[in-house]
């Protein structure tokens, strides 16, 4: 049996895993890397890859400039959580804001740390990423629309870093974070709709707070539109190989998605299309495999070039 200070430490952690959203920052860490071996470096083979101290390092840096990311916007959203979230802003209140702080700084100093054993472009860009993250959290996530813009670019800076280091600039890869790009900033649109109460408790200037819920939606079906644009080159124009079926039946799921969202009237409601446009974007983490399914059936990429 666990006593008092056990039970009270194991508390802390969980606080701590709620805080910088654990189970989100993997999935990335996922994604970079297979995003290294099937697209930014497919000439490349994957075990050297897998086995690149400089590209593992750039891995756990995003890693933890993520993690520290979401400390200090949990910071700044401590108020707005506890109207928006109660139930996780009571966990995530079991570790001080004092304490948050010297976590925060602790990891920027060894992200810094880490990324100069690989060089002073890494130092500028992971520098560059942090003060990002903070300025966001700070001050641009109240501005109207800058703030889902700068969100979704945030969420997808990590990639670019991948992008610098294996210097492979096709236009296939930037369809893919287009595409990326558009189901982050819908998300992000749909997150103000789901706080849109804790927005207007604390002065967010977002879209439903000042425009209502109906203009927001508007813009969020163009957007959901939009993404066909990208879709339609990655299918018809790039070779993606066999992660097409991906995208039409992502295509599909963002049709019942606009369905849904023009029904849409609770903070429930607005939940479940969350969950719906998660669900497509980490889909389309393990669905990078297809691009070169070969991989997988006989592993040849994995120990030798053919």
């Amino acid at each position: 049996m666990l006593n008092r200070k056990s039970k009270f430490f194991l508390k802390k952690i969980l606080s701590f895993f709620s805080v910088i959203r654990g189970y989100n920052i993997w999935v990335i860490a996922l994604a970079q890397y297979l995003s290294a071996i099937f697209i930014l470096a497919p000439e490349e083979r994957a075990l050297d890859i897998l086995l690149d101290w400089k590209m593992f390092l750039i891995v756990l840096a995003s890693f933890l400039t993520i993690a520290s990311g979401y400390i200090i916007n949990n910071f700044y959203d401590a108020k707005k959580d506890l109207i928006n979230r109660p139930k996780k802003a009571m966990i995530d209140r079991l570790v001080s804001q004092s304490t948050k702080l010297k976590v925060y700084f602790t990891i920027n100093f060894l992200v810094v740390t880490l990324v100069s054993f690989i060089s002073w472009k890494a130092v500028l860009f992971f520098s560059s990423y942090i003060f990002l993250i903070w300025y966001y959290s700070h001050r641009i996530k109240k501005i109207l629309l800058i703030g889902n813009l700068t969100a979704a670019i945030l969420a997808i800076l990590p990639f670019f870093g991948i992008l610098m280091y294996y210097k492979n600039f096709y236009n296939v890869i930037f369809a893919h974070a287009t595409f990326l790009f558009f189901l982050i900033f819908i998300r992000e649109l749909i997150k103000d709709l789901e706080n849109i109460e804790g927005d207007l408790v604390n002065e967010y200037k977002t879209i439903p707070v000042l425009f209502g819920e109906k203009i927001a939606k508007i813009i969020i079906s163009i957007i959901t539109v939009s993404t066909i644009i990208p879709v339609y080159f990655l299918i018809d124009v790039y070779d993606v190989g066999y992660m097409d079926i991906y995208f039409y039946i992502s295509l599909i799921m963002l049709i019942f998605f606009l369905l849904k969202l023009w029904k849409s009237k609770q903070k429930t409601d607005y939940l479940k299309l969350h969950f719906l446009l998660k669900f497509i974007i980490v889909s389309g983490v393990f669905c990078i495999i297809l691009i070169d399914p070969i991989v997988l059936i006989h592993g040849k990429k994995l120990i030798s070039s053919y």
